[in-house]
């Protein structure tokens, strides 16, 4: 067995815990040498001797600040070796195979060395093939992947072969460092003489005129991808480029993608929103492993299957289980149960129809109500009203025409955007203050929440030094965790990746069934809002200029009004029972659209799926 022992130096605290880990090792005990010892070189912090441990776990247990994890892989792992950043530290195994001419998506948990494969593969890396005690060679990674694909693109890439575009994960980094309007700074960028093309088919003509510090989220995404696009490049990667889009937008990059990009260019994206991932991509390469302890990259499959396997938990290329359970979605036994709570839950709360001006934006809402127990989505476009909405049923706002009843009850409120600056205590006692039951190991909040979201690992982490994910996770079991009547939950699924956002979709309906609570949902991940909506609220009108809200409706319905309006069609993938965009103009796309079935007919072969 190859073994992989990562210590967290950000949670080992030698001076406080008394060093347990090497006062109870068997090998320090028994051994005339150290498993593991305390290092001058990692600030009188331990080591652990991966040649000398036997992972027997003590070490494990006995750190009071869970910094120590140990892992066994298959022997065989070693000779797929990477990247290491060190001793004690994250280990990298195989890269995505970029194909030229084809898009290749990669899907796989945060932590898992995602971002790491991407900046060796754009170059701005260079893999240290697990010698991390000296300068890594260019020779020795050709070498390395000899006979492979690999080897002809890293032989090109280190001549100067090929020119690498790199569209980051961190967009929000832009601002710092980038003046200016937006079509100025794209302008300059446009080598390829494709702007008004690219502007149009994005939707950016509003936000030419901006400056680059005054762009939301979601159109610093778009900036970020558009200058990616205009460039002349080999190969173009875009890590996460559908963070903050909403679902027509995001159905707008996917086309644009497809469209703009050099026919004999490699392209890779990184991307945790399936439903884009699947319209994208050619291939997909899953990455599986222990977040922060090791990752390793499948081989590369057909995007559907790929996807399929990664649900399913199973890689049959590799022969590997890398989850102990399918996730499956079952739509009509949920859809049944919210006609249940509809029909025999009393109301929860309540509104009129309510009118709100902020500025130069209007919103108007249809009247609803909300059942105990009943999980209600909110979906439409940015700029339509979503926030807004849920910021009246917070209190934060006023109407000024209507009302509701919600303020008569307890709210928990998570809010779109999370600032980690306002934190100054660790992950444990901001759970704490929220509510002490959930950290009981044997609660079912521990279980359902805390444990599933795998916030446990990170207790003793200062909230400032979350990840992105790491910070939205905790944001979302904070609000979840506290006891409260109605959840208000905005865009719980930012920055979070495929697995989180499923434990995220069934920790919410959890909560909403045993404590007989309502939740309000701002999503637009497609999966998400299949796997926990019970009922939901569509958004329409012009964005930044008016939003109209609908009452609360069967999500079937609603979707297929929403999906009208965007003229895109779904179907249900035959083996998972995953949401699926159609290609325009494909046979089951024209089929839909003719029986006017935009949100889904009944699962059918899988022959027909691609049928053109």
């Amino acid at each position: 067995m190859a073994r992989v022992a990562v210590i967290d130096y950000e949670l080992c605290h030698p001076d406080k815990c008394g060093t347990p880990c090497i006062r109870f090792c068997p090998i320090n005990k028994t051994r005339p040498y150290k498993a593991i010892e305390l290092s001058p070189e990692r600030g009188n912090k331990p080591v652990i001797k991966e040649e000398f441990c036997i992972a027997c776990g003590i070490c494990v247990r006995k750190c009071p600040y869970q910094a120590i994890r140990i892992v066994n892989l298959p022997e065989e792992f070693e000779e797929k070796l990477v990247h290491r950043y060190g001793p004690n530290a994250f280990k990298l195994y195989g890269l995505p195979t970029p194909v030229q001419g084809k898009f290749v998506g990669v899907i796989g948990k945060n932590g898992s060395g995602k971002t790491t494969a991407m900046r060796i593969l754009a170059g701005e890396l260079i893999p240290n093939l697990g010698r991390y005690d000296r300068k890594p060679s260019v020779d020795d990674v050709i070498r390395k992947f000899r006979g492979t694909q690999l080897q002809n693109y890293f032989s090109k890439l280190y001549n100067k072969g090929l020119r690498v575009v790199h569209k980051i994960q961190r967009i929000d980094v832009i601002p710092r460092f980038i003046r200016g309007e937006v079509r100025e700074v794209l302008s300059k960028v446009d080598e390829r003489g494709i702007l008004n093309d690219v502007v149009d088919s994005l939707y950016m003509k509003s936000m030419l005129a901006k400056s680059i510090r005054n762009l939301s989220g979601g159109e610093l995404q778009k900036l970020a991808v558009a200058a990616a696009i205009l460039r002349r490049a080999d190969v173009y990667i875009f890590d996460e480029p559908g963070t903050y889009l909403d679902i027509r937008e995001r159905l707008r990059l996917a086309q644009t993608l497809r469209d703009s990009l050099p026919k004999n260019a490699y392209v890779l994206v990184v991307e945790h929103d399936l439903t884009l991932l699947d319209y994208v991509s050619d291939y997909v390469s899953i990455v599986y492993g222990e977040p922060g302890v090791y990752g390793y990259f499948s081989k590369i499959y057909g995007t559907s299957a790929g996807i399929n396997h990664f649900l399913e938990g199973y890689l049959p290329a590799e022969n590997m289980r890398i989850r102990r359970e399918r996730i499956v979605f079952r739509l009509h036994e949920a859809r049944e149960d919210a006609e249940y709570i509809a029909s025999t839950q009393e109301i929860m709360a309540e509104w009129s129809r309510i009118r709100k001006r902020l500025g130069s934006f209007e919103l108007i809402a249809e009247p609803g109500a909300v059942h105990r127990g009943e999980v209600i989505g909110l979906i439409g476009p940015n700029a339509i009203g979503k926030t807004t909405l849920i910021r009246i049923l917070a209190g934060e706002l006023q109407p000024d025409e209507g009302y509701t009843t919600v303020s008569a009850y307890t709210v928990s409120y998570k809010p779109q955007y999370i600032n980690a600056d306002m934190f100054e205590e660790t992950v444990e006692e901001t759970l704490e203050k929220a509510n002490k039951a959930c950290l009981d190991a044997s609660s079912w909040l521990f279980n359902d929440v805390i444990a599933a979201l795998g916030l446990n690992r990170l207790y003793k982490k200062s909230v400032r030094n979350l990840s992105g994910g790491e910070l939205q996770k905790l944001a979302v079991a904070v609000a979840l965790v506290k006891e409260a009547d109605i959840y208000l939950l905005d865009e719980p699924s930012a920055h979070v990746d495929v697995e989180d956002r499923l434990a995220i979709a069934r920790a919410i309906k959890r909560i909403a069934r045993i404590r007989r609570a309502s939740v309000f949902i701002v999503e637009h991940d497609f999966t998400l809002i299949d796997y926990a909506v019970d009922r939901l609220i569509v958004f329409s009108g012009t964005p930044g200029r008016q939003g109209l809200a609908s009452s609360p409706g069967p999500v079937k319905n609603a979707l297929n009004t929403f999906l009208r309006n965007l003229n895109i069609t779904f179907r249900r993938d035959p083996r998972t029972g995953r949401p699926r965009m159609n290609k325009p103009g494909s046979y089951l796309d024209r089929y839909q659209k003719s029986i006017n079935e935009y949100f889904y007919t009944e699962i059918r072969a899988s022959t027909q799926e691609e049928g053109v």
